[in-house]
């Protein structure tokens, strides 16, 4: 990195800042959720590489002005890891996972307090950056409060209320609002992300692997219409729905052979 943007180095490179850098560090981290989602080990090394490349790149910049280096990330994360498992690095004891999380804001909130960040209240949901997506958002939030027990105590209850966001759906939709139809939607998605994770299912996970299961599907039909010398457009809706049910029977038949 020091080589890349010395004078010498690479004019691209040299002209880089924390700002145009931001784009390609959120590519990175989905390209590696990609690989892992594909399941090739070499696929997902090379992500990695490219992931840990970019944070290489900002220590850099940042040790240009004299802020910290790598070595300053490094030595702080490890910091942060041991003074949050004292479980695994000091003397206390935890009998679940559900501790573990409960010590970890303790200690989360004891980082805050040494730094001074005491004059303002905090909220138990705070530190769950808004440029997450949504869903991943909704799930960490959900997860939260959670925490202080502020949730559904069991699946059904988060059930009843993802039938009762239906029903407000549907009473939305006949009143015509759209602006209380898209209140109703995202109450219902915010209720379908705590479902998920009773279910133990990240909701950006599974709906990454669906969209990418309808995608795989639908190029099915086209391939199937394109042999005909048609176009989806040019077909109706029962045709491509018996060819997406043969696709769907197909995956199920590969999965069972696998």
């Amino acid at each position: 990195m020091d080589r890349l943007l010395g004078d010498d180095g690479c004019p691209w490179d040299r002209e880089q800042t924390l700002q145009s850098l931001r784009p390609f560090l959120v590519e990175e981290a989905y390209e590696v959720l990609d690989a892992i989602d594909e399941g090739d080990p070499a696929h997902h090394r090379d992500e990695l590489g490219d992931l840990l490349f970019q944070i290489v790149f900002q220590s850099a910049l940042r040790a240009r002005e004299g802020a910290f280096d790598i070595d300053d990330v490094v030595g702080a994360v490890v910091g942060k890891m041991t003074f949050r498992h004292p479980h695994v690095f000091g003397e206390a004891r935890v009998t679940d996972v559900k501790e573990v999380l409960v010590n970890w804001d303790k200690l989360k909130a004891a980082e805050r307090a040494a730094r001074g960040e005491v004059a303002q209240a905090r909220s138990v949901l705070d530190g769950v950056p808004l440029a997450l997506p949504a869903l991943l958002r909704a799930q960490r939030i959900g997860e939260k409060a959670a925490r202080v027990g502020f949730d559904w105590p069991d699946i059904a209850g988060v059930v009843a209320k993802i039938k009762e966001e239906l029903l407000e759906i549907d009473e939305a939709v006949a009143d015509g609002d759209p602006a209380q139809i898209e209140h109703e939607v995202g109450d219902l998605l915010l209720a379908t992300s705590r479902l998920a994770a009773k279910l133990g299912v990240a909701p950006e996970d599974a709906l990454r692997k669906a969209t990418r299961r309808f995608e795989s599907r639908f190029s099915v039909i086209e391939q199937q219409l394109a042999a005909e010398g048609r176009a989806p457009g040019e077909s109706t809706l029962e045709e491509m729905d018996r060819i997406w049910d043969r696709a769907k029977a197909d995956e199920k038949l590969r999965t069972l052979k696998k």
